[in-house]
Formats: structure tokens, C-alpha cells, sequence
């Protein structure tokens, strides 16, 4: 798996949920990771969560570190499978980060109390499986009820190194499940 972060603002709009993106925009090919930070504007025509939608509750935040995974192969239900790990890990890269801060994951999204950290979602293109992950880095203007990275005292700094160790941990997760395949006998 590639793992890579992209140290230019980007901002998040629900068009990098499109297949190859991480090839047809930095060549990576293959399953990938990508992390990078910038602004959150989903409109209501680019969402993926028809539950979403319905509720006519656009995303929106001005500030968030962001997690583009892209799988190749069409199991959508391992893909929130693996979409839900992702979460556990960013939590559990958190609170070893961040002293006293205690997360609470429900489902594919993150909450300190009642405040919301995440936004998350995962679909199927024609030829893959994607992910993506937002965590707040600030929680200006943001429509919800919510917390950011920045009140759990990391800086710029430690927040791009949220991002990297966060993918490298992904990455590294999957290698070893992989090779976990690799060593079993079958049983009859």
C-alpha cells in the first residue's frame, strides 16, 4: 500500500472520491493512502451519504486533516470494514498523542462528549473501494456540535505528523494482514 502526504491546502469537496485519483493526480498507483489538510465544503450534489442528503446537512468545516484511501477490488462491506479500523487507529493515535483526551467512537465517527471530531464515509467506483476521513483541526463555523485537533493541543506541526504516522500505521496494518494470509494452512 502507498502511503503519502501532500503538503499543499487542499480542500476537500467530494470530487477526490473518484477512482484513480491518487494515480491521476500524484501517479501513485496501486492501493494508496493519502493524507493532506485544508477546508471541508461538500455540497448536497457531491455527496455520497444519501442519509445525509435527505437531511439536507451539507459538510463543512474550515479546517481538517484529511484520509483518502483507495482499495482495488469491489467489496464495499469490507471496505467499512476497513473504514471502521481506520477509525479505531485514529483514535488510538490520538489519545497516545494527546494526554487526557478520551474518545468515544460510534460506528465510523469520532466524538469527545457530545462534540464531533469526524466526518467519514466509504463507497464503490468501477474499479475500486474508497474512504474518506476528515478530522477537524478547528472547529470554526463548523454546523455541528464539534471539537478540533487544535484543542487537543497539537500544533500545525503535529497535526501533519497526525496524518503521516496515522497512513503509515494504515499502510503497515494491511502489509501485515496480507502476510497473515500467507502463513495458515488449510484445514479440512
Amino acid at each position: 500500500m502507498i502511503e503519502h502526504f501532500i503538503d499543499q491546502t487542499i480542500t476537500y469537496d467530494g470530487t477526490q472520491l473518484a477512482s484513480l485519483w491518487a494515480f491521476r493526480n500524484y501517479g501513485l498507483q496501486g492501493d494508496s493512502i493519502i493524507s493532506f489538510r485544508g477546508p471541508c465544503r461538500v455540497l448536497l450534489t457531491e455527496m455520497v451519504d444519501l442519509e445525509d442528503v435527505r437531511r439536507n446537512a451539507p459538510i463543512f468545516s474550515t479546517d481538517m486533516l484529511h484520509f483518502i484511501i483507495e482499495h482495488f477490488d469491489l467489496d464495499l462491506e469490507k471496505t467499512v470494514v476497513r473504514q471502521r479500523l481506520l477509525i479505531a487507529m485514529i483514535k488510538d493515535a490520538i489519545q497516545q498523542s494527546s494526554a487526557g483526551v478520551i474518545l468515544c467512537r460510534c460506528g465510523d465517527d469520532l466524538f469527545l462528549g457530545e462534540r464531533k471530531l469526524s466526518v467519514s464515509i466509504a463507497t464503490l467506483t468501477p474499479v475500486s473501494t474508497m474512504i474518506h476521513t476528515g478530522l477537524n483541526v478547528s472547529c470554526k463555523d463548523v454546523p455541528v456540535p464539534a471539537v478540533g485537533l487544535k484543542e487537543f493541543g497539537l500544533d500545525d506541526v503535529e497535526v501533519a505528523q497526525l496524518g503521516r504516522m496515522v497512513s503509515s500505521l494504515y499502510a503497515k496494518e494491511f502489509e501485515e494482514i496480507r502476510m497473515a494470509r500467507c502463513k495458515v494452512r488449510g484445514v479440512k
